[in-house]
């Protein structure tokens, strides 16, 4: 087997590329898309059902795993493949957007971060080690540094005294996971919020230490999308390029391959599982409402393009009214069918990629979804 962390970049276009990165459970081909399993499942799906979408590779979420069933539990059951009867690699990030997402809840220090459940107000206290201990129980493949996400809107002098934190932080984690004492991989977090000098001075920092990946943090968080693609293009090539590079969250097919035209390699976003559980699907011919009246007596598949379970054996009436009457099947075949398209995307950006022409794919997804 392929040591864990070997990272290979097959072919470039221009700063895009695509390459392979071999983990404890398997070797992922990048770009890559990871669908989301927050509490160690994706919404509506069940393992077989990803195996069929082709996944490579999915994230769990530190905090919400911790608080139930807690990483304990997990640990005794073998850890989180075993638990979840998912055998491909797992990410889990740190928790700390969500932790930071609780404003009111939470209080920062230079240990940790002290918080109250969202789910029955107990207090809890979050600090690298205990993040790197948690992911150690979870047992993914790829762990997350404990960070701080700067809200939109931070003023520079507090997003300066963040980023300082956040690389204290990111060097305690490595000092509870030296690199090669195990075979999960652990990744660092540049942050900076929305000033490019700030960016810069994060990624020398977080750089400087021996993590296995780096990841742009901080993004998708209330900004503007050109703020977003400026600050995004900005942090990509300040990334070592033999490493993996990941984009947090972030994820409308156009931000993605926007991403890969930087030299971004990894992605994630809750977007296709949650907008096919409210009706908003992505096919090749644009996004399809199904709620929409004119769908009712639709006859013909969700898109005629996608070979995916959903389009080859469902017409658009039937996903409508499984959709207005609530029927959980909606949320399954919608799922189904939208991770489907990102990931497809992702993989036929790979094989754009290697023939060269990631400039003529990218043109002709944005021709469909420039708005998406």
């Amino acid at each position: 087997m392929t040591t864990p962390g070997t990272f290979h970049i097959l072919a470039t276009d221009g700063q895009a590329r695509t390459a392979t990165l071999a983990t404890a459970h398997g070797t992922i081909r990048t770009p890559v898309f990871m669908p989301v399993g927050t509490v160690g499942c994706v919404k509506a799906l069940s393992p077989d059902d990803l195996l069929d979408l082709k996944a490579q590779i999915i994230l769990g979420n530190t905090y919400h795993l911790y608080l139930l069933p807690g990483d304990d539990l997990v640990a005794r059951r073998g850890g989180l493949h075993a638990f979840s009867g998912w055998n491909g690699p797992i990410l889990t990030d740190s928790g700390g957007f969500q932790v930071f997402s609780l404003q009111s809840l939470r209080k920062i220090s230079e240990d940790g971060v002290e918080f109250r459940s969202h789910r029955d107000g107990s207090k809890h206290f979050f600090s690298p080690e205990k993040v790197v201990s948690i992911q150690r129980n979870l047992g993914s493949d790829i762990m997350m540094v404990l960070d701080e996400c700067v809200p939109y809107g931070a003023d520079k002098a507090y997003t300066a005294k963040s980023l300082g934190l956040t690389t204290r932080w990111a060097a305690r984690c490595r000092q509870a996971y030296p690199q090669g004492s195990g075979n999960q991989l652990q990744f660092g977090i540049v942050q900076g919020g929305f000033f490019p000098d700030l960016r810069t001075e994060s990624a020398r920092q977080i750089c400087d230490l021996p993590f296995d990946g780096f990841a742009i943090g901080g993004l998708s968080v209330g900004e503007s999308k050109p703020l977003m693609l400026e600050i995004m293009r900005h942090t990509a090539p300040l990334l070592p390029p033999d490493k993996p590079r990941y984009l947090m969250g972030v994820g409308t097919p156009m931000d993605i391959l926007d991403g890969i035209e930087a030299g971004i390699d990894m992605f994630d976003c809750v977007l296709p599982s949650r907008n096919a559980r409210n009706g908003t699907l992505y096919t090749s011919l644009g996004k399809v409402n199904i709620k929409r009246a004119e769908y009712k007596e639709d006859d013909g598949p969700l898109d005629p393009n996608c070979g995916c379970y959903t389009c080859t054996r469902f017409s658009r009436a039937y996903l409508r009214h499984l959709y207005m009457a609530r029927e959980l099947l909606a949320y399954r075949l919608n799922t189904i069918h939208n991770l489907h398209y990102f990931l497809a995307l992702t993989h036929g950006a790979a094989q754009a990629i290697l023939e060269g022409n990631f400039a003529t794919f990218k043109a002709a997804v944005e021709a469909v979804h420039a708005h998406a």
